[in-house]
């Protein structure tokens, strides 16, 4: 779907919607080599052999909390707290399953679940359903779950009173700041353990993946086929290394290299996010008329830059809502994720620069899921940090970051200062689980596809994965967006992924669509 000047608001709100959900050091040498060792495949005896055990459990199917469509049906599924203590604390992760409309051609399950990572995945196969082929909709049940500490699936929070905006903790640094900075970050991570300590430790994309095994097993499947965008996309990859031989048809969209998240990760996609605001700038120059914000690209940079550094200051207080920097910056990053969403986000920012109430169809902080009982005010922020802070090496020195600042906040002056911010995983508890790493990766060849101008997960990330998962093929597209599959519409790509889902064969060669 290419961008439109002028449309419904109901088509506005369906592109900041998606747009906004998707906002949401080398391991030892022993666990390198426990990792591409053939032996740790499912059923081994090893941590991640443990589909073998939890396998045999019973699914009971009923309504699923929180969704309306009564064709999705809900189970929970148990799996071990820790997958080295297979027989200790068990949690439950709720799955759900949209069945394959012809069931004389169906072929397995298709999972998927939610990014950011924070992202709920349970009500999925509803909205996903009716923007996928007849052909793959006749072939699968689709399969959505919670990651662990997720909504449904037994959830954790930080103990605060609300999400931070978009799910994500960040602060962005200004002089003098940092020592504030960092003594809240040390206070977050601190309240995190005293709020979900028991849990923090097993807050890992590895952990997720042998819950997805465990839930191929649950479901009496010997292979599964999966479809992940951004985040999601990064499990995929993560689950492929882990069970290869369990992998059947795997299409990562937009993905996360798990060889480099988190930290270097925000750091590498800083220029993505500044070239992204440069491009939503000259499009809003060049509808002065229509927005006001400056008729060249520097000008309007400027006023949109200057609305959040006032916002620092003092929330800026528009028709009884008290507008955060942080909610201004969210809206921004959503702004700049999606070409389609620059019309909406510039003239919500028009709005507030002339002191009216901006229409923006899309909370700025995610909201507890309605008829979902026991999640806590701040589950998504709190997943969110505690797979970040789990997944990979964090500096715990405080000079690491005032480097890093005075590096990236010097080349890139808008997002520099909060890519490269102290956060709460500086101070995190170690965590046992050991990085995936995609070099131990020998599954079959997957699908990978990405837009060329990505700003969240910059095109170098989907290029590495499908060049370290061999025997890949990449689809690409040249545009603005991310995770363009299926929901951006282009045709080229979604034939392609079409085909392989219902062919089980790859592209003869990348396809540049």
């Amino acid at each position: 779907m290419a961008y439109q000047t002028t449309g419904s608001r109901r088509a506005l709100v369906a592109v900041f919607a998606a747009v906004l959900a998707a906002v949401l050091a080398a391991p030892p040498a022993a666990a390198a080599q426990r990792a591409a060792t053939p032996a740790a495949a499912p059923g081994a005896g090893s941590v991640d052999g443990a589909a073998g055990m939890f396998g045999r459990q019973e699914l009971h199917w009923g309504d699923c909390a929180g969704v309306a469509d009564p064709a999705l049906r809900c189970a929970e599924v148990a799996v071990p707290l820790d997958y080295h203590r297979p027989h200790g604390r068990k949690i439950t992760v709720v799955v759900s399953r949209l069945p394959a409309t012809d069931p004389t051609r169906r072929r397995g399950v298709l999972l998927t679940t939610g990014g950011g990572p924070g992202g709920p995945g349970v009500p999925l196969p509803s909205s996903l359903a009716p923007l996928l082929s007849p052909e793959v909709r006749a072939r699968y049940d689709l399969i959505g779950f919670d990651m662990r500490f997720v909504e449904r699936s037994t959830p954790i929070g930080c103990g605060q009173d609300v999400e931070e905006p978009g799910g994500y903790w960040v602060r962005t640094t200004t002089s003098g700041s940092f020592p504030a900075d960092a003594a809240e970050a040390r206070a977050y991570a601190r309240a995190c353990v005293r709020a979900a300590g028991w849990a923090l430790p097993h807050a890992t994309t590895a952990n997720a993946a042998r819950d997805m095994d465990v839930i191929r097993a649950a479901l009496g499947e010997e292979k599964i086929s999966y479809l992940g965008g951004s985040y999601a996309g990064m499990l995929g990859a993560v689950y492929s290394t882990l069970f290869p031989r369990r992998v059947d048809r795997f299409v990562l969209d937009s993905p996360p290299n798990p060889d480099t998240v988190w930290r270097a990760y925000e750091l590498a996609r800083t220029p993505a996010f500044e070239a992204g605001t440069a491009a939503f700038a000259a499009w809003t120059a060049q509808r002065n008329a229509d927005y006001g914000l400056g008729d060249t690209a520097q000008k309007v940079t400027d006023a949109v830059s200057g609305l959040v550094r006032r916002a620092r200051t003092a929330p800026i207080v528009v028709a009884g809502h008290a507008w955060t920097s942080g909610e201004l910056g969210t809206l921004l990053v959503a702004g700049i994720y999606d070409e389609r969403s620059f019309g909406l986000v510039a003239a919500a920012f028009a709005a507030l620069a002339a002191g009216r109430e901006p229409f923006v169809p899309f909370p700025l902080r995610p909201l507890p899921p309605a008829g979902v009982p026991g999640v806590p005010a701040d589950n998504h922020t709190a997943t969110n940090m505690a797979y970040r802070c789990g997944d990979g090496p964090w500096p715990r020195d405080p000079r690491d970051y005032l480097r890093d600042l005075a590096s990236y906040g010097e080349r890139y002056p808008l997002f520099g200062p909060a890519n490269a911010n102290i956060t709460p995983c500086a101070f995190w508890p170690r965590i046992e689980d050991e990085p995936v790493r995609l070099s131990a990766n020998w599954s079959p060849g997957v699908l990978v596809t990405a837009a060329l101008r990505d700003v969240a997960v910059p095109i170098a990330n989907s290029r590495a994965v499908a060049a370290r998962i061999r025997g890949s093929r990449m689809v690409t597209i040249d545009a603005h967006t991310h995770a363009p599959y299926p929901a951006y519409g282009n045709a080229c790509l979604n034939s392609a992924v079409d085909a392989f889902l219902t062919t089980g064969t790859l592209p003869a060669a990348d396809v540049a669509c």
